[in-house]
Parts: structure tokens; C-alpha cells; sequence
């Protein structure tokens, strides 16, 4: 201590650095310097010099924390629930939807959320807008294609790594399933999709969007007593929200064809 001080505010200023940087606290490095200005002119104790470090240190490893969780989620686009209009679904709970967002008190206590309704609402929009906000409050998420899942647990099945993709799963809080029945699943591809639902019951929260009434999931699934026990699964405890009205995109285009159908 005395000897690094010896050799001047320079050369303790170089060593400081190199240490802080050997213990990669990159907020240290880039604010201490003018924090120890502000504690000079400001009469600071030493726990309040090492406090404001700190607070910076948490939050660039907070924000860092974050920007890795919302890569590793794999989404397609970003969507913000600050950018959904509302206006258009009068019907939807708002208050209960932001309130999930606010909290994701859902994700830890593994409470699916389903988004049922017609084509073109926003389902898909508000999945990935609450996932978004998950990832930024700490949780561990993932979105999928529904279909694209099932050829994910195809493939693995059939390389013998089905268990190892499962308990990959687990490790996450929260999975997005999107477009549930777009397309309909082989029997095996079926079971292997409800297989998966049931690892994750009640240990990893789903988020699931589908265009189908429950009544016409067999029409997809091919099997009425799987359906009737994955529905059981997804239900249990959910927080289901449905879309009603028509689809954005023919709204929009309606409007944009109106003016010239009138012109004519």
C-alpha cells in the first residue's frame, strides 16, 4: 500500500486500473475517476465512494445481463408492449396483460399464459412483449415456432439426445410456444410436443398462441384423449386471454383499397 502510493497519483492511477480490469469490473475502471472527483468536492466517506462504484458496476452487469438474455431468447423481432394498440382489442384485459408484464410474477410460479383468437390480433406481438420483459427483469427465456419445436423433438428423438434437449428446457423460466396448430403435427410429432408440455408443467412457464378454439385442437393433434390432457396441462392455473375482431392486416389493407374503390 505505502509503496504503490510512494509513486505518485499516476502510477497509482495505471495500477488501479490494471487491477480493476484484471477483476473485470469494467464500471470501476470507466467511472472511478470522476467519481473520486465528485466524492472529493462533495466530502464523501469511503463507503459512499465505494457505494457509488458499485451501483454502477450492478447496473452495467444488470444491463449487460439483460442484453444476453434477450439474444439467447432467439426472438424474431422485437415487439413492445408500449407499441400494441389496445384500441383495436377493447375486448382484451388490458390491465391484467400489463400487469403480468409489470411483475412476470407468472414466470417463477410456472403459470402458462394463453393467447386464443382469431389470426392477425397481435397474438404473437404481446408473447413477445411480455418475453421481452421477462428477460429484463432476470428470467431465462425462449421462443419458438411451435412447428419448428416439434421438428427440433423430431430430430432429437431420432439421434437418441430427446432427454438432453428436455432437461436443457428445465433450465430456462419461461418458453414461448408461437402458432400452436398452425400447422397440424403427425401423431409422433403430437406426442412428442405434449411430451415436452409435460416436462415443463409446472416447473417452466409457457407462453402459448394458437388461431384455435380448445374445441378444435383434436382437428390438429389427431388424438382426443392427448388433446383433452395437454389442454388440462396448459390450462391449469392459466391466465388465458382471448382475441376477438378482425385481423390488422385486412383491416389495413380494407383501408387502403377503400379510397380507391371509392375513386372509382
Amino acid at each position: 500500500m505505502t509503496s504503490c502510493c510512494a509513486e505518485g497519483p499516476m502510477a497509482t492511477n495505471a495500477l488501479l486500473e490494471r487491477h480493476l480490469k484484471s477483476l473485470q469490473l469494467a464500471a470501476f475502471v470507466e467511472h472511478y475517476a470522476d467519481l473520486a472527483q465528485d466524492a472529493q468536492h462533495a466530502g464523501w466517506s469511503y463507503e459512499q465512494f465505494l457505494l457509488a462504484l458499485a451501483e454502477q458496476e450492478v447496473a452495467r452487469r444488470t444491463l449487460n445481463r439483460q442484453r444476453r438474455l434477450i439474444q439467447q431468447a432467439r426472438f424474431p423481432i422485437r415487439k413492445e408492449l408500449a407499441d400494441f394498440d389496445f384500441a383495436c382489442l377493447p375486448d382484451l384485459n388490458r390491465s391484467r396483460l400489463l400487469h403480468l408484464a409489470d411483475t412476470s410474477a407468472y414466470v417463477p410460479a410456472a403459470e402458462p399464459v394463453l393467447f386464443v383468437g382469431n389470426p392477425g390480433l397481435g397474438k404473437s406481438h404481446l408473447a413477445i412483449s411480455l418475453g421481452l420483459a421477462a428477460c429484463r427483469q432476470g428470467f431465462k427465456t425462449r421462443f419458438y415456432n411451435t412447428a419448428a419445436l416439434v421438428n427440433d423433438l423430431t430430430l432429437a428423438q431420432a439421434e437418441q439426445r430427446l432427454p438432453k434437449l428436455l432437461a436443457a428446457a428445465r433450465q430456462h423460466n419461461l418458453f414461448i410456444l408461437d402458432e400452436l396448430g398452425f400447422i397440424p403435427f403427425s401423431p409422433s410429432g403430437a406426442q412428442l410436443l405434449f411430451q415436452f408440455c409435460s416436462a415443463l408443467h409446472e416447473q417452466v412457464a409457457l407462453i402459448v398462441t394458437t388461431n384455435l378454439a380448445f374445441s378444435d385442437w383434436p382437428q390438429v393433434f389427431g388424438d382426443a384423449r392427448l388433446t383433452a390432457a395437454l389442454i388440462d396441462r396448459l390450462t391449469y392455473h392459466a391466465h388465458i386471454f382471448e382475441f376477438r375482431g378482425q385481423s390488422y392486416r385486412f383491416r389495413d389493407h380494407a383501408q387502403e383499397v377503400s379510397p380507391q374503390t371509392t375513386a372509382r
